[in-house]
């Protein structure tokens, strides 16, 4: 259910705004998102996992915090984000 550390090194540079950039919102958008399509998979094969439910719905809520703030800050930088990612909003 979690992603591995080479994926998450992926992202981090794929997202990233300079070398090592762990904290900027497009990076911790893209992390919650690839764990949250994980746990979406998960959810397949087991239905009454409600604990993990719980934590899929707190993962999308602060996504979604997230995705306010850089739309607030920046429009284009949100558009690009939710493109690059494949999230419809």
């Amino acid at each position: 259910m979690s992603i591995t550390p080479e994926r998450k090194q992926e992202l981090i540079k794929e997202y990233g705004t300079v070398a090592g950039d762990t904290g900027s919102p497009e990076v911790q958008v893209a992390i919650l998102t690839e764990r949250i399509k994980n746990l979406t998979d998960h959810f397949q094969g087991h239905k009454k996992d409600n604990h993990s439910r719980r934590g899929l719905l707190k993962m999308v809520s602060q996504r979604r915090k997230l995705l306010d703030y850089v739309r607030g800050k920046k429009e284009e930088r949100y558009q690009d984000l939710i493109k690059s990612l494949g999230i419809r909003r």
